[in-house]
């Protein structure tokens, strides 16, 4: 079930409670302590007033100081607090996106941009700044309103009129501006991002966008994304100009009325100058607090923004933890389809249709087929990236709803393609720091694919830093790179998608020799163009239209 953008900061704010509400303790002190000021020079001003400049004298100045002093010093413990609150959101929001992205599920990945979801995780810094802002900022102001209403209608009936008046007037522009307030910022946000996903388009084609043409192209869309952002951005300040104008038309009535009126009281005798400073200061801090809550709804609406945002990551549904009572020795893997068959979750047509199928251990089968025919979705589905529609598949004759997706895929070695390496080093993209790979199978696995030579030219061997899409690398090596990461586990299947295209005839030739080998006992199913898999593979399965329409064994 999804949550409201306010629904989900108070499900943030609760993992904290302890922290806020340590916030919130020492707003109330720091508000009383503020608060017993106006008091303390009201004190002052009588005994200066009457003439007697006294030990008290000198007591309350001390006080007041002191309370100054503790003010400070409560607004600095709150520093800290809110200081580790930000580390605990960044920290949080980190693992949530790294945990959370890899185990999204497909249906819900399909139609997204994976780069543009991972975008979000900026919005954390908005929520840091924001929900640390509000929390020191909304809590003081909101206690120190509410104390000082209480404290000016010790001095007249009459201030707690203006007590009502002032909280209506809070509830009005809050009512009255929340919903689109909140609407226009989501719509700016929205914008913003297709901003950033378009530039991001530009560095990663950045070649593609040096023709003048191109260059041109990619400016007028530019220009057309910012526009869209400034005019929502537009409309949001004018809902925040709006509420911020309604304050100083509120400030100007109540600041004149309160100067008019405390000033008949005092003429009157039913306040004293000491009274009448105090109740002053009072307001004055009052109306500082109104500001700072009508001037902190901004940061209001973009902490429920990026609340929102990064939330609609959290409502992808991610792939079940299997139960820790599943246990599998996979010593050998045979897979079996029974009618299997898929289609997206936009489409009405089924991608693959009534698959019947039955792979045996170490069989090397070549998936054949025009682009469209099903194989690369066959594949997913084999591989346990994605789930049949409708059908079954069994993995041992156990079915797949049952089977436990880590222990099987820790069995499996996968190229897609379009897949490159990462940022890290050669060593970490071979073996993603698994404790349990050896330095031999290391060894075995660069040797095996053809790799050492490059490695032993490199100054820094294994641990070269890789840049991000592996950039600095050929893209045979790179290719190469993932060939080793494949198969150093010593995998039981290898489901690969054109894992050589990019590689000269003659090490394509002694790679697919290597991996097709009949001493390899690992199963092998590929889809590629390259012949050479044909001849090696002693089983050759053709699709089209999404049905397997041959199988022949060899």
């Amino acid at each position: 079930m999804n949550n409201t953008p306010l629904q989900r900061l108070f499900n943030l704010l609760k993992l904290d409670r302890k922290d806020i509400s340590q916030i919130i303790f020492y707003a109330i002190f720091s508000g009383l302590i503020s608060l017993s000021l106006p008091l303390g020079i009201q004190a002052i001003i009588n005994l200066i007033q009457s003439g007697r400049v006294s030990v008290s004298w000198i007591v309350l100045v001390i006080v007041v100081v002191i309370g100054v002093a503790l003010v400070g010093i409560l607004s600095l413990m709150q520093l800290r607090i809110t200081e580790n609150l930000q580390q605990k959101i960044f920290v949080r929001s980190s693992f949530e996106f790294s945990y959370r992205i890899p185990k999204i599920k497909f249906e819900d990945f399909y139609n997204q941009y994976p780069p543009e979801l991972a975008n979000r995780f900026f919005d954390t810094l908005t929520i840091q700044k924001g929900t640390s802002k509000l929390l020191i900022d909304f809590s003081t102001a909101i206690l120190q309103i509410i104390f000082g209403i209480i404290l000016l209608s010790f001095y007249h009936p009459f201030f707690i009129v203006f007590g009502i008046l002032l909280l209506a007037l809070l509830y009005i522009i809050f009512k009255f501006s929340y919903n689109s307030g909140l609407s226009t910022s989501l719509k700016e946000s929205k914008y913003k991002y297709k901003v950033a996903s378009w530039l991001q388009e530009i560095a990663r084609n950045n070649f593609s966008f040096k023709r003048q043409e191109h260059f041109d192209f990619a400016l007028n869309k530019n220009n057309v994304l910012v526009e869209e952002y400034l005019n929502y951005r537009e409309k949001h300040f004018k809902i925040i100009k709006r509420q911020f104008s309604q304050l100083i038309g509120f400030k100007i009535i109540i600041t004149a009325s309160l100067l008019l009126i405390g000033g008949y009281l005092v003429l009157n005798q039913k306040m004293n100058i000491g009274q009448f400073v105090a109740a002053e200061i009072i307001i004055l801090l009052v109306i500082n607090s109104v500001e700072k809550i009508i001037l902190g709804l901004e940061s209001f609406y973009d902490v429920l923004t990026s609340v929102e945002k990064i939330g609609q990551i959290v409502d992808l549904s991610i792939e079940e933890t299997p139960s820790k009572n599943l246990d599998y020795c996979f010593t050998n893997i045979a897979l079996e389809t029974e009618n299997l068959r898929f289609k997206f979750p936009d489409s009405p047509d089924y991608v693959l249709d009534k698959i019947n199928l039955k792979i045996n251990p170490s069989d090397k089968i070549y998936l054949e087929g025009d682009n469209g025919s099903g194989k690369t979705t066959l594949i997913k589905i084999l591989s346990g990236a994605i789930k049949p529609t409708s059908g079954s598949f069994f993995i041992n004759d156990d079915t797949y709803k049952k089977i436990d997706l880590i222990q099987y895929r820790s069995q499996i070695g996968t190229i897609t393609q379009g897949e490159t390496p990462f940022e890290g080093t050669i060593l970490e993209n071979i073996t993603f720091n698994n404790p349990l790979i050896t330095d031999e199978d290391v060894k075995w696995a660069i040797d095996s694919v053809k790799l050492g030579s490059f490695i032993k030219s490199l100054p820094n061997g294994l641990e070269t830093k890789i840049f991000p899409d592996g950039r600095q690398l050929s893209s045979s090596n790179a290719q190469k790179i993932l060939l080793a990461r494949s198969i150093v586990n010593k995998p039981k299947i290898l489901f690969y998608e054109e894992p050589l295209d990019k590689m000269d005839k003659e090490a394509m030739k002694e790679i697919i020799d290597f991996i097709t080998d009949e001493k390899n006992k690992w199963t092998v199913i590929v889809s590629s163009k390259n012949d050479y898999w044909k001849q090696k593979c002693n089983r050759k399965i053709t699709m089209q239209n999404g049905k397997i329409i041959a199988d022949i064994k060899e």
